[in-house]
């Protein structure tokens, strides 16, 4: 394992605390902090690998539930794993199904052995347990793969949270002793909803099973982004500073900076290129949507100070037609920029950790973006 994963702290700010590391995986080193699109299908919607490289995307997302589905992870083996399958020679991640599962709601039965549901494509019924679920990413060959894992909404009692934080253990205890490839490196993930002495013991009871990275679920489910933050602060104390630390499904610029600042290192989320489909883009000074008719005779790049290919080339106004015209280009240019304007964030956070002073930059950040608000 430790031939093909490892993970070095290069620089810590004096000012914020927050870190520059290095991890280490079979397909590559990331340099972290790192935002990681979201290729849930085996495509990050719309772009190609070749895009993705171009906008700096060191390390993509996958999802189990989605692939076992379709195509199958036997047919993603057949093909020599997910790399080859979808032609990506960077790192992969794949998150376990667990919160896909988990929000089919009516159509599934949890029990400790496993996850009983139904298929939200055909209605077919699948059974998943923990040990199902290592082989399935075992087939996928992602580099890092996560436990199997129940998340809870904003709002579960305590009880009921409880058990699923307990569940939750049981299932990584399983998923740890069947988990036998070298080339993946399991992240265990800390849940107890939004009660802190839950996170805490879940957050100490997962560290036998850290071996090169520990992520954290269940936040950014509705809750206000405060309490998000509070969590973090929470556990921040009770992470291992020797390993990267996951806060899945969180990728908002504002949720990153605060993220970085409370020890996180790694972050996903499909925001960007949804929001992109729909005509929305992240930009040095806010939010644009560009489908509003304001911008039907605006001649400048959707962002001045970014010089990704879709802002190098188009105007507003062609954007907002190719919206409001509902042809693929336009979501597509989108999507370049948003995954690019969270890249080159990342790059200015460790720009900004690399001189001690990213409270500062924090500071900075905020004053443009909010402007257009």
């Amino acid at each position: 394992m430790e031939e093909n994963f490892s993970y070095k702290v290069k620089k810590v700010c004096k000012q914020s605390g927050a870190r520059i590391g290095e991890l280490k995986t079979p397909h590559g080193v990331i340099e972290t902090p790192v935002f990681m699109p979201v290729g849930t299908q085996a495509t990050v919607k719309s772009l190609t690998p070749e895009e993705l490289k171009e906008a700096n995307a060191q390390i993509i997302l996958s999802n189990t539930y989605h692939l076992f589905l379709r195509p199958g992870h036997e047919i993603v083996k057949k093909a020599g794993g997910l790399h080859k399958f979808m032609n990506w020679d960077r790192p992969i991640l794949t998150d376990s199904g667990g919160f896909q599962v988990f929000s089919l709601s009516d159509l599934r039965k949890i029990t400790d052995d496993g996850v009983e549901f139904r298929s939200h494509l055909s209605g077919a019924k699948h059974y998943i347990t923990p040990e199902y679920d290592m082989e399935i990413q075992n087939a996928l060959g992602a580099d890092i793969i996560m436990a199997f894992d129940e998340c809870t909404t904003y709002g579960t009692s305590y009880e009921k949270s409880k058990i699923a934080m307990n569940r939750t253990l049981n299932w990584l205890e399983r998923c740890y002793n069947v988990q036998k490839n070298e080339k993946q490196c399991l992240f265990p993930i800390i849940q107890g909803n939004f009660y802190k002495d839950l996170r805490i013991e879940c957050a100490e009871k997962v560290k036998p099973y850290i071996k090169c990275g520990v992520a954290i679920g269940g936040l950014s489910v509705g809750e206000p982004k405060e309490l998000m933050y509070e969590m973090l602060e929470t556990l921040q104390p009770h992470l291992p500073s020797e390993v990267p630390h996951y806060l899945m499904g969180v990728g908002s610029p504002d949720c990153i900076l605060e993220g970085v600042t409370r020890g996180i290192d790694m972050f996903d989320c499909v925001l960007p290129t949804r929001i992109a489909r729909n005509g929305t883009a992240f930009t040095t000074y806010g939010k644009v949507v560009v489908r509003n008719a304001k911008y039907k005779e605006d001649f400048t790049p959707l962002d001045p100070e970014c010089n990704c290919y879709c802002c190098r080339n188009y105007t507003k106004a062609y954007l907002r037609h190719l919206i409001n015209a509902d042809e693929i280009l336009g979501g597509r240019l989108l999507s370049i920029h948003n995954i690019h304007f969270l890249t080159n964030l990342m790059e200015n956070i460790k720009n900004a950790i690399r001189n001690d002073r990213l409270n500062d930059f924090k500071e900075e950040f905020y004053k443009k973006y909010n402007s257009n608000l």
